[in-house]
């Protein structure tokens, strides 16, 4: 069946593909990728205190993963109410909250059972903050921002949304001797064109990507950054998208997915590196006011970057005069920034933020490549 930008694409393809998308240039990127995914998980593993990451990168992930649906809010926001999302006012930061919940509820869920399509419609639920089901009504489609002509529009009616479904969870886990990453690019293109819920598919999609690959094993943790490099290049990852569905351009649409894959990863190992100097450097200034190497100070301060006086009272088992006297005096000396947040203080940990936000530079592939 051909497609129409205009009329619901019923007619889109099982997977997996009916040709042969594992080409030489695909299968050298996707060992490069794997290469660099274990090379970050060993990195993470190798951590003193891994939370340190499993806290911060899901927010920033969350963070730009809501930015690619024009959904935007500040990281300020997000770290200031991720302990208390009770206390966020703007509608955005507490969608992008959503997403993080819906992330950790993700690996929860897989790692009690398969990924499925019933795992997407609960993520999707999570993130939006309501029961989703599949799409019944028609109507759907995505369209020009400012002239609203279509420019895809996804498969109508139940029956055919959950048969499209049914071979997408299918293709994940039948053995079909194709590399994981692959699959990985395969299946976030294909639940996309599905799009089966009437919001929220990108956000979900996204989600499912980290799931997969904590479900396979390729890293232990939700801490691969992609949407940072997605939307960079948003673009390139709509237009990629659109040419697989008219062109079955399959090999340009995977090499994106994969070099994504392996520069986040190689630049997060990076920051992991940056990460520890920090510490060793946050470390020598609590030493200075507590006279001692107090290892739990040091974990809630990078474990919780906006952090409360509670925080360090319940971690470290302290008065609240003393948690109090320990802040203050990373505040004089200059390793802590303070904000009044209605009734209460919050202490940030101002160089740890600015290097989650600071992008880090992984090593080019050669040119012929990519």
């Amino acid at each position: 069946m051909s497609w129409l930008p205009v009329e619901p694409y019923n007619g889109l393809p099982t997977l997996p593909p009916s040709r042969d998308v594992e080409s030489k240039v695909v299968l050298k990127a996707a060992i490069e990728a794997r290469a660099s995914l274990a090379a970050l998980d060993q990195a993470a593993r190798r951590m003193t205190n891994p939370t340190v990451l499993i806290n911060s990168l899901p927010l920033l992930e969350a963070q730009a993963s809501s930015e690619i649906e024009n959904i935007v809010t500040t990281a300020d926001d997000l770290f200031k109410f991720a302990q208390d999302e009770s206390g966020a006012t703007n509608p955005a930061t507490k969608e992008t909250l959503s997403y993080r919940k819906a992330l950790f509820a993700g690996i929860a869920l897989i790692r009690a059972r398969p990924l499925s399509a019933n795992t997407a419609a609960e993520v999707c639920s999570i993130v939006k903050n309501r029961q989703m089901d599949v799409r019944k009504l028609p109507g759907t489609y995505i369209g020009n921002p400012t002239t609203h002509a279509a420019i895809y529009t996804p498969p109508a009616g139940e029956t055919v949304i959950r048969d499209k479904l049914s071979n997408w969870e299918r293709f994940l886990h039948e053995t079909h001797g194709m590399d994981p990453l692959v699959v990985m690019a395969l299946a976030h293109y294909q639940f996309e064109a599905i799009h089966p819920f009437e919001d929220g598919n990108g956000r979900t999609g996204r989600i499912l990507n980290v799931l997969m690959l904590v479900g396979i094993g390729l890293i232990s943790e939700p801490i691969l950054y992609l949407s940072r490099y997605i939307i960079e290049r948003k673009d390139k990852y709509y237009r990629l998208l659109l040419e697989v569905t008219r062109d079955e351009n399959w090999e340009e649409w995977i090499l994106f997915v994969l070099e994504g894959i392996r520069a986040t990863a190689l630049s997060t190992i990076t920051k992991i590196d940056q990460i520890q100097i920090l510490q060793d450097e946050m470390l020598a200034e609590i030493r200075a006011v507590t006279s001692s190497a107090n290892a739990d100070l040091l974990a809630v301060l990078f474990e919780q970057p906006y952090c409360r006086i509670s925080n360090v009272v319940e971690r470290c088992g302290v008065s609240r005069p003393t948690a109090t006297n320990w802040l203050n005096a990373l505040v004089r000396g200059g390793a802590l920034l303070d904000m009044r947040a209605g009734r209460e203080r919050i202490f940030i940990n101002t160089k740890f933020f600015a290097l989650l936000m600071r992008p880090e530079s992984a090593p080019e592939l050669e040119p012929t490549l990519f």
